[in-house]
């Protein structure tokens, strides 16, 4: 069972997603807050696995929840769950310590998956901003938020490929940029994700930019 704790200052929101929550045997909601202040006083009652957290809110904002919230119990992940897609916010919010970044115009559906992938330690970057975002955070070397490192450094083409992946570039894609066989690229993403501790191309791409190897590898 995933406990979830949803901060929205809109009552309409927090009701509503209650009531889809609601309908998953997996999860149950122990609380709703109006803004970052309200959540942070409900978490230790709460004890919430997943704060389902909103961005733009009075009192106390998203991102300065995230990071406190972070801070105080960093046992409890964040969901972040807005309608707002614009780079600076949602590299805010994952250099403030968010797990995930998802859309309000998301499918029941994904945002379910989101949740119970949060809950398991993945890590969740909506598919219609993940390449736009890492491609920026590429380009633009944004300043990570301190993270643990992976245990095994990456070499430098693994990092090559991985600034490739970050940026949204298939398989075959980055074999064909980097000269490389179609099976050598494929190895060298399985080496990555075992390296990152990641589940996907997407967790990877994720946690490269938190821990700061993102880097232009052409």
């Amino acid at each position: 069972m995933v406990r979830v704790l949803i901060v929205d200052d809109q009552t309409v929101v927090r009701e509503g997603l209650a009531a889809i929550l609601g309908t998953d045997p997996e999860i149950e909601v122990v609380g709703l807050a109006g803004n970052g202040r309200q959540a942070l006083e409900l978490v230790p009652e709460a004890q919430p696995d997943i704060v389902l957290m909103d961005l733009k809110m009075p009192v106390l904002n998203g991102v300065q929840a995230t990071r406190r919230l972070r801070q105080q119990y960093p046992q409890v992940r964040v969901l972040v769950l807005t309608t707002y897609a614009a780079d600076e916010w949602v590299l805010d919010a994952i250099a403030a310590g968010a797990a995930g970044y998802l859309l309000k115009d998301s499918r029941r559906a994904e945002l379910l998956d989101a949740i119970k992938g949060t809950a398991q330690g993945r890590a969740y970057l909506d598919p219609s901003i993940a390449g736009r975002v890492m491609e920026r955070a590429v380009s633009h070397q944004s300043p990570p938020a301190p993270a643990s490192p992976p245990a095994e450094p990456l070499t430098e083409r693994e990092q090559q490929i991985l600034a490739l992946l970050a940026r949204g570039y298939s398989n075959p894609e980055i074999a064909q940029r980097l000269h490389l066989a179609r099976g050598t690229v494929r190895n060298y993403v399985s080496t990555i994700l075992q390296k990152l501790g990641a589940s996907d191309r997407t967790e990877a791409a994720v946690l490269a930019l938190r821990q700061g190897l993102v880097r232009d590898g052409e």
